[in-house]
């Protein structure tokens, strides 16, 4: 009797702690500068805290006027049937930008991301210390700063940035982006195969959807990693500030891939070159050409020039997309495979 009440005991006392730990949702909304319930609430008393969540705040209303909100119109409007497709979507060097992939594909069940970044940790942030927490808390809004003021992640920044304190790697950042989009976090795994990883189980509007993250190399050819990427089926891809990488052979594998196992690729000039395209896709440009004269200069593309001079030239675009932040400097190219 004695021995059954002590098991009893420990259980209850399990259980209040289990209880007291903050779940995946409340860390991810507490990262993100959201109101949030239970073990973390007390936490959001703090100065720290109302600073994060007001910075970010102020962050998400310029995003979302000048950056999210344009794109979800310019898709239900020119791409309508991609915008509310169920398939697997591929965002190959994408680095941690779950925000981009759910804003032109909202309607996803899968989201494959990659990227060299570690995917990191979300500890339990109601052990920790208010100073440590105030630490990783700066150091995540650093890690976002470019993509929120732009569109894009600066890698050796933002490796740098979450490089240090409580919050390593992708995963607070993919944990604000879930948030602020307004879904709920279910489940995170850390995962091994096909590449070093992670996989969240959420829910926003409709069924339960998933979001794989792998850090994984895509130079050369055929891989592991892509090999389990073509077994989840046709994909919508997206590829935004890619480095012109798959402009040349080092990354004809995962150029390739793309080429062959998508449905639609939506893009800037640094993704897929236009040459890559053949009769099977019908390639629609929007926006600008405005070549790069810096570290890019050497990838201007004639073809792609040809078509921005023609008269009259492609629609604009009315929002940043690639490398220029400027909006009146976008570009996109919509490929749909015939």
């Amino acid at each position: 009797m004695k021995r059954y009440a002590l098991v009893l005991s420990m259980l209850l006392a399990a259980s209040a702690f289990a209880q007291q730990r903050p779940t995946l949702d409340e860390s991810a909304r507490f990262l993100a500068g959201l109101p949030v319930e239970g073990a973390l609430a007390p936490l959001t008393q703090s100065e720290i805290w109302r600073n994060h969540a007001n910075a970010l705040d102020e962050a998400w209303f310029k995003k979302e006027y000048f950056q999210l909100g344009p794109i979800r119109a310019w898709m239900a409007a020119n791409a309508n049937e991609y915008y509310n497709s169920s398939n697997t979507m591929y965002y190959m060097f994408s680095g941690p930008d779950f925000l981009y992939a759910h804003a032109f594909f909202p309607n996803a069940n899968t989201y494959i991301l990659a990227g060299l970044e570690p995917v990191g940790q979300v500890p339990d942030l109601s052990s920790l210390s208010p100073e440590i927490v105030g630490g990783g808390l700066a150091a995540l809004r650093a890690s976002m700063h470019t993509i929120l003021q732009t569109h894009y992640f600066i890698t050796k920044d933002m490796r740098t940035d979450l490089g240090h304190g409580s919050l390593g790697g992708t995963l607070p950042i993919l944990y604000v982006f879930l948030a602020r989009r307004g879904c709920t976090v279910l489940d995170t795994t850390y995962i091994k195969s096909p590449a070093e990883g992670v996989k969240i189980t959420f829910v926003s509007h409709g069924p339960k959807q998933t979001l794989y993250y792998f850090k994984t190399d895509l130079s050369g050819g055929k891989s592991n990693f892509l090999s389990w990427c073509a077994a989840q089926g046709p994909g919508l891809s997206l590829l935004k500030a890619a480095s012109y990488l798959m402009h040349g052979e080092g990354f004809a594998g995962v150029r390739n891939f793309l080429l062959e196992h998508s449905r639609v690729i939506i893009q800037d000039d640094s993704g897929i070159p236009l040459r890559s395209f053949t009769k099977s896709w019908k390639v629609d440009c929007y926006g600008r050409y405005v070549p790069h004269a810096e570290m890019f200069g050497k990838y201007r593309q004639p073809d792609l020039a040809a078509v921005y001079a023609k008269d009259p030239p492609p629609s604009e675009l009315g929002f940043a997309f690639g490398y220029h932040w400027q909006q009146d400097r976008g570009l996109l190219m919509i490929a749909t495979r015939k």
